[in-house]
């Protein structure tokens, strides 16, 4: 039953975040429509036009830009970001989840992003917002890529979606001393939301992708361009991976 309510809460708060971002693409779409792109594992239909309405959500009551994912009763972590100077890999990274469309369906992709090179360390694309699905596996994913061998310390930093204070995520972030950060509005966490952005318009939008599986292997092929062929400004034009690589060997 404890599990249960977790679970229900857990995706309750990232809903509240999803939501708004899908008004913003589809103004005039209605809660009802929206809870079948979405297809909650934890909700009926009538408890999630409910929330919408609680949120502000329905159409007539539309207002305002921004909507924290903060609630009652939700671990939340101080903004170790904020005003952090950063002068070398593993010292922070970033993570969130945005979704995909296909066939008037939702799927969902996680990332983590070391804020220094911009290289995406760890990924996920998912059928459900679950810890499980979402924010777990990237990270392990990252932690892997780092051959599970990480400074104490490092930053890491979300929006604060439940994914990211569920008991198995924690645990994960403890064993490996992470410090935990969190922003109070996804405009914060503004590194990887325009990642998002990058993958899904300046990648994911030219592509003709019709299957689950097909979404998981664009993304992995997006992914490998991104890190080893795609320059930064930032980076003095060079690739996240070419960075890293003379950044180690100096």
């Amino acid at each position: 039953m404890i599990n249960t309510y977790l679970q229900e809460r857990e995706e309750t708060i990232y809903l509240q975040q999803l939501i708004h971002d899908i008004r913003q693409d589809h103004p005039t779409l209605n809660c009802r429509a929206m809870y079948y792109k979405i297809n909650p594992s934890t909700m009926g239909r009538d408890k999630f036009e409910k929330l919408c309405a609680e949120l502000g959500f329905t159409i007539e009551r539309l207002k305002g830009r921004h909507i924290t994912t903060d609630s009652t009763g939700v671990i939340r972590f101080d903004n170790l970001l904020k005003d952090k100077k950063l002068i070398h890999i593993n010292q922070a990274y970033s993570s969130d989840i945005t979704y995909y469309e296909i066939d008037d369906k939702f799927y969902y992709i996680t990332f983590v992003i070391d804020c220094f090179s911009r290289r995406i360390l760890g990924y996920s694309v998912s059928l459900r917002l679950s810890t499980e699905q979402t924010s777990l596996p990237a990270l392990k994913m990252a932690i892997k890529n780092r051959n599970n061998e990480l400074p104490k310390g490092v930053i890491f930093h979300s929006d604060g979606g439940g994914q990211y204070y569920s008991k198995a995520f924690l645990e994960l972030t403890g064993k490996y001393k992470f410090k935990n950060s969190m922003c109070e509005y996804s405009y914060d966490n503004g590194m990887v939301e325009r990642l998002n952005g990058v993958i899904k318009n300046n990648y994911l939008k030219f592509k003709v992708i019709k299957t689950y599986t097909q979404l998981v292997k664009e993304v992995d092929h997006i992914i490998t361009l991104y890190n080893n062929e795609r320059p930064h400004k930032s980076l003095k034009y060079k690739t996240p991976n070419q960075y890293e690589k003379e950044l180690l060997h100096l």
